[in-house]
């Protein structure tokens, strides 16, 4: 009876071994015919290292300001997006001080390049003129790019709005801009305060070593320049005083801005009794300071004064200056500042663009910057005076021609906003070259043409 009772009812009775043998094969039944599992977004491991290796190179490629991209796209999405060129300007300086600008890798300029200036070795003889970063806010967005000496400012003692806008207009068939700002500025106290702030935090970094650099740039063989300006109804002795004492612990030069064509009555500072007499008085209230020192500590300090010219002075006119920098004692002279002409040579068709008020920037100034320095150049030459091109500049060969006019560096603005940061190493490059060419160093092609 239990033999018959046990195998009357199969279906109902297993043992343990069936029960367990009946599990692996379904288990086993269940992860053959089911679905992989999927990877999140991206998908499998290979697509996820895919993408994060295409991330990483997009990334790498962006921030190298060397990229196509900057020139090409960025720079005229700027543009596109803020038909006002002023506005432009504010958008790329925010750009620039947030952290979000490019830079050049492996920034290693070659002993060609190499100037010496104020008793330090620069790097490169590329500069980044005054009007660029008004307000010395993006400091660290902009010498990373390449540059081997930047000039913030113009800077007043009061703050003040400038000229009326619109102020800032583009002439992109002439790569030329026509300005009329009238020195807006965040005033004295606002700089200071920037470039303090900056100093501080360099010197309470974890990462700071001031035996790797005493420049006020603080970065080693590069030097920042402070320039500054009068208010528009300011003294035009006494507001100059004021910046120099200001600014003296915190620039590594000082230059004085005399040749804005947008304030009423600031050319007139370069006659030649009025510009010795302010340009004297700067060199010893410089003298005066010398031994309070600088921000970073140094005993003393003695920035060098230079002075920044218009491009529209006749040959007599420029020949005074010289000779007021001679008599004063000042350490060089910048040529030039914009120009309030307009040259036939001008592609724009558009006349009440091109007779906006202001000054020409820009492609077409490069005769006239070039001219006025080739003439300062000639009887500054048995001077101790350190002259700097400026104006036009826009490739290795622009910036050759005034070094061999007599130039020591140079330095740009406008070019550098329609190029875009690529710019930068492009000219280092086609300096490099055309050194290369002639076998020579840029030390050695200064002041060539008037020897």
């Amino acid at each position: 009876m239990f033999q018959t009772k046990l195998f009357a009812s199969p279906l109902r009775v297993y043992s343990k071994t069936t029960l367990l043998n009946s599990s692996k094969r379904s288990f086993t039944k269940a992860a053959n015919t089911s679905k992989p599992l999927k990877s999140g977004f991206f998908g499998s491991t290979p697509k996820i290292f895919l993408w994060s290796l295409g991330l990483g190179l997009g990334l790498w490629y962006t921030t190298n300001s060397r990229s196509a991209i900057h020139e090409f796209v960025i720079c005229p999405l700027i543009r596109l997006v803020t038909p006002d060129a002023e506005n432009g300007h504010k958008l790329g300086i925010w750009f620039l001080k947030s952290g979000l600008s490019p830079k050049l890798f492996f920034d290693k300029d070659p002993e060609s390049l190499r100037v010496n200036v104020f008793g330090t070795t620069l790097t490169n003889p590329i500069g980044c003129a005054a009007g660029f970063d008004k307000n010395g806010e993006a400091i660290d967005g902009v010498l990373p790019i390449g540059f081997g000496f930047m000039e913030v400012g113009t800077v007043t003692p009061l703050p003040q709005p400038g000229n009326p806008k619109p102020r800032f207009f583009r002439l992109p068939q002439d790569d030329a801009v026509i300005n009329r700002y009238g020195f807006n500025s965040n005033g004295h106290e606002n700089m200071y305060q920037n470039l303090s702030r900056r100093v501080n935090n360099f010197l309470n970094s974890y990462f700071c070593d001031k035996k790797k650099t005493s420049k006020l740039s603080l970065y080693k063989d590069k030097l920042l320049a402070i320039n500054l300006g009068k208010n528009k109804n300011g003294d035009e002795v006494q507001d100059y005083l004021k910046g120099i004492e200001k600014f003296q612990s915190l620039a590594d030069v000082l230059v004085i801005n005399v040749s804005s064509p947008n304030t009423p009555g600031l050319r007139d500072l370069q006659q030649e009794e009025k510009l010795t007499n302010l340009l004297s008085q700067i060199v010893a209230k410089r003298n005066d300071l010398i031994s309070t020192g600088n921000a970073l500590g140094a005993i003393s300090h003695n920035p060098p004064i230079l002075v920044k010219i218009a491009p529209d002075l006749s040959v007599n006119e420029l020949k005074s200056i010289v000779e007021s920098a001679k008599t004063s004692n000042i350490d060089g002279i910048i040529i030039s500042n914009t120009t309030i002409q307009r040259p036939k040579t001008l592609t724009t068709e558009d006349e009440i663009l091109i007779n906006e008020n202001g000054g020409l920037s820009g492609k077409p100034l490069k005769p006239l910057s070039l001219a006025a320095l080739r003439t300062v150049s000639k009887y500054s030459k048995d001077s101790k005076l350190v002259l700097v091109g400026c104006g036009g500049i826009s490739s290795g060969k622009d910036a050759i021609e005034f070094a061999k006019a007599g130039a020591s560096f140079v330095e740009l603005y406008t070019s550098f906003a329609y190029r875009g940061p690529g710019l930068i190493a492009r000219i280092k490059d086609e300096i490099k070259e055309e050194l290369e060419k002639e076998g020579k160093t840029w030390m050695e092609i200064i002041g060539q043409d008037n020897k």
